[in-house]
């Protein structure tokens, strides 16, 4: 839906507008996936900011931009594109050897920094080989709910339930070796095979949400979410929830306004998700503020 169209009109019948909103089998597969993607996004976004992962994170969806667009000029699948570049994406930050100390965080982020700005250059490249024009270029970069078939929504499902097994399968390890790698690698937890086995599951998240949000508004789903849990509670088990909570109301939230409109889904998803985590610290300062003064007593 382009801005040159009319959106579908909304009143004050939040029923009648559900009925609407729920009438096509299009937005019917845009909130199937879009709850996929929210849960997904969440789960593994909790991990990616408490590990400090999140420029991995982006540049992983970045990368997912010239996969889905080399795809559609080679006339394969976009899908097949977002997961082929975001993996492979993920491998290549994987080989980087890091460790504790701050030249091996330097070195991380150098290759990061270089893949991104590599894989955008190859994104205007396969771009500029389809013709000049890209007609579903918006949609990668900013996202879309139209055209999400029955089979995308499928390959997500598959995809993003494998993704939550092997996450459940290392999260307690993963947690672990997150907020205290030293003791970590003294217990013997294999703390570099889950920091490969984590920035492929990274990358199989990325190219999911990149599908809904666009390569450019990951972050949206990614980030944001597990960013405001974080500020309202610092228990790993409540913040998760609250994560994945968050996650679906700004999906859900950012598809309908989407369909009453006629702006990019990314642009209503983001801006919920700013709100959430706005909102979110907001309420913490006010919190810490609140605790300083009953610490203090009264005057």
């Amino acid at each position: 839906m382009t801005a040159a169209q009319s959106a579908p009109g909304l009143s004050w019948n939040v029923s009648a507008d559900l009925s609407q909103l729920f009438s096509y089998h299009f937005m019917v597969n845009a909130f199937a996936a879009g709850t996929i993607v929210a849960i997904v996004a969440g789960a593994v976004g909790w991990f990616m900011v408490l590990r400090r992962q999140s420029f991995a994170g982006h540049t992983l969806a970045v990368v997912s931009f010239p996969g889905a667009a080399g795809a559609i000029w080679l006339g394969i699948s976009a899908t097949a594109g977002y997961f082929a570049a975001s993996i492979a994406a993920a491998v290549v930050i994987a080989m980087v050897p890091r460790s504790g100390a701050g030249r091996g965080y330097s070195q991380e982020s150098a290759v990061i920094g270089t893949v991104q700005v590599f894989a955008l250059a190859c994104g205007v490249l396969f771009v500029s080989l389809y013709g000049g024009f890209l007609d579903s270029l918006t949609g990668l970069l900013f996202g879309t709910f139209l055209g999400i078939s029955n089979s995308q929504v499928l390959i997500l499902g598959v995809v993003g339930a494998g993704v939550l097994v092997a996450l459940a399968v290392i999260a307690r390890p993963l947690f672990f070796a997150t907020v205290d790698a030293d003791i970590a690698v003294a217990r013997g937890v294999p703390t570099k095979l889950l920091s490969v086995l984590f920035l492929l599951l990274l990358g199989c998240t990325a190219a999911e949400v990149s599908q809904i949000t666009g390569a450019l508004l990951v972050f949206a789903l990614l980030v944001m979410p597990p960013a405001a849990a974080q500020q309202l509670s610092a228990r790993p088990g409540t913040s998760f929830l609250v994560t994945i909570v968050f996650g679906l109301l700004v999906t859900w939230l950012g598809l309908g306004a989407a369909y009453f409109s006629v702006y990019p889904v990314g642009f209503f998803v983001t801006t919920f998700g700013f709100i959430a985590y706005v909102a979110a610290s907001a309420w913490r300062a006010i919190s810490k503020r609140r605790d300083s003064r009953l610490a203090l007593g009264p005057a």
